[in-house]
């Protein structure tokens, strides 16, 4: 089990460091600058978000996720508003993530009240941006498959610290039920079955908005992945063209999960996240997430998971111990 669980979160650090060269650039300039990105690499000093990292570094997703997680152990693993929004305003603080281009739209105006002292929900009640799916794949190690009530809620209870909406709350628990059930070596089929369920569980707890259903577009985008399978290029092309790779929830975490399903593993899942364009790092970081959570880490190329750890200085180790004896005690 922890093997599954560690999975998980060197799949979320590999997909969102693979996605950070390319991260927020269209996928005409993502092919004229790279080709194919075949290998981590630097962010390119052209890349106004990606520049600040280096060659196997992790950007504010991977981040937030592990402090999310951090937060979570301080308070027992019951979510707590005040604890997250200290950490994440700590981190963001440490990092001039304000100045420095680091945070997403809805993330930025919620902290920045919550530094300010003012009422956040302003902002995170209209919050239809990915921040909180981006950053809520280890949460799924902490649940059962069947347990999606108590998913979605734990998930809202964490998310809306940032984002209170009903798609960005479905969206992050589409994530984390999927991740949960592939820690439980469900089929594909399944995983993306427990992800719809989680959805509709959770659109219950979220502000109102008009967005697009993600479970019709997750449909939609599975029957792409049938219908291109084996062929890459053309199934890139098209989760891009019709399903959108941007940051918006509606469009990032249905290609995310479509590009999972296609994927199969974590390796080859990271690299076409790399290379889709768009919200690459974003749709890694979950996708590859998914896939790590299948196969374990110990799948995973001990060097890329080298490197995850050196680049980073980071012991993932510490949150499979703390995810696994959650999971048994509960």
């Amino acid at each position: 089990m922890k093997n599954k669980i560690l999975g998980a979160l060197y799949g979320m650090a590999i997909g969102d460091a693979m996605g950070m060269p390319s991260e927020l650039w269209g996928r005409n300039k993502v092919k004229a600058y790279f080709g194919t990105i075949t290998d981590f690499l630097d962010g390119p000093k052209e890349n106004d978000v990606a520049c600040n990292f280096t060659r196997g570094q992790f950007t504010d997703d991977t981040s937030q996720a592990l402090l999310i997680l951090d937060a979570l152990i301080e308070s027992d693993f019951v979510p707590d508003t005040a604890v997250i929004g200290r950490h994440l305003l700590e981190w963001a603080d440490r990092l001039n993530a304000f100045d420095n281009n680091i945070l997403g739209p809805s993330s930025k105006a919620a902290l920045l009240a919550l530094k300010e002292g003012k009422d956040a929900a302003e902002f995170t009640s209209k919050a239809e941006t990915n921040g909180a799916a981006m950053r809520i794949a280890p949460v799924g190690g902490l649940f059962l498959p069947e347990e999606h009530q108590k998913l979605s809620k734990f998930v809202f209870d964490i998310s809306k610290v940032t984002h209170s909406t009903d798609v960005a709350v479905g969206g992050a628990s589409m994530v984390a039920a999927a991740v949960g059930a592939a820690i439980a070596d469900k089929s594909w089929e399944d995983i993306m079955a427990d992800a719809v369920s989680a959805y509709q569980e959770a659109k219950k707890y979220g502000a109102e908005t008009y967005s697009a259903s993600l479970p019709s577009r997750l449909k939609l985008a599975l029957k792409y992945a049938d219908q291109y399978e084996g062929q890459d290029e053309k199934f890139l092309q098209v989760i891009y063209d019709v399903i959108g790779s941007g940051v918006i929830t509606s469009e990032s975490v249905p290609a995310a999960l479509a590009i999972a399903y296609y994927a199969k593993e974590p390796q080859r899942c990271s690299l076409l996240c790399a290379n889709l364009g768009g919200d690459t790092d974003t749709i890694g970081g979950m996708a590859t997430a998914i896939c790590g959570a299948k196969t374990g880490a110990e799948a995973i190329d001990p060097a890329w998971r080298a490197l995850i750890d050196e680049a980073n200085g980071v012991d993932l180790a510490h949150y499979a111990n703390h995810i696994l004896a959650f999971r048994v005690q509960h």
